[in-house]
């Protein structure tokens, strides 16, 4: 899944997108209020964390100007301040939670989780039957039959979800660079068909099949 943070301490904004990276998430990053409704506005993501002070155009306008565009991604935000008025106006304008500074990463975390498990509630069941194997998207694993569990690193399970959540379909490379690793990603394109190789290697050759020129089909029967 695709997150973006909206955080103009740079440190801290950093930080967590390491931290949330290495959690399996493709994460952007961006420093102004201005470049953060851009970015949420042109770009497809499952989560905005959103600092409410930014220079440029505060946390409270940005979140309300998306809510306004119809845009209904879930939205985290962040503020040093503390007060159940900053709240509340926080989530008046379209706020889904709220986390004061300082806090746990792992709070956050548990945060950003829920709030993905919240919008797939809403949606398509999170676990996902594919021929002998079952994907739970929200747990991040995968079992072969009932109780074999198949190890995959975060990297892996996030391209292997792409093609899940799209099971039949024909999914491009560059689509899966787009949700997989950031924006910024400057690196060999083809690491996509490394990992592809490998998830082949831990599933078996058939389930990803090759569409030449186009991508990566899983095979739904």
């Amino acid at each position: 899944m695709r997150l973006l943070i909206v955080e103009d301490e740079k440190r801290l904004a950093l930080s967590l997108a390491k931290g949330l990276t290495a959690e399996g998430f493709a994460v952007d990053v961006v420093h102004d209020g201005r470049d953060g409704l851009h970015q949420a506005g042109e770009g497809s993501y499952d989560l905005v964390i959103l600092d409410i002070m930014l220079p440029g155009m505060n946390g409270y306008r940005v979140c309300a100007a998306l809510r306004a565009a119809g845009h209904d991604v879930p939205i985290l935000m962040l503020t040093a301040k503390d007060g159940e008025y900053d709240e509340a106006e926080g989530l008046d304008t379209g706020a889904d939670d709220y986390l004061t500074k300082p806090f746990s990463y792992v709070v956050l975390v548990a945060r950003v989780k829920a709030l993905l498990r919240r919008r797939g509630s809403a949606g398509a069941s999170p676990v996902h039957v594919i021929g002998e194997f079952r994907v739970d998207t929200a747990a991040r694993r995968v079992f072969r039959g009932e109780e074999e569990e198949i190890a995959l690193t975060a990297k892996e399970f996030s391209v292997l979800e792409q093609l899940v959540v799209r099971a039949g379909e024909v999914v491009s490379k560059s689509e899966i660079l787009e949700h997989v690793w950031d924006f910024a990603y400057e690196g060999d394109p083809n690491i996509v068909e490394v990992y592809i190789s490998t998830l082949r290697r831990k599933l078996g050759p058939s389930l990803i099949r090759t569409v030449r020129g186009a991508g990566y089909r899983l095979e739904a029967r």
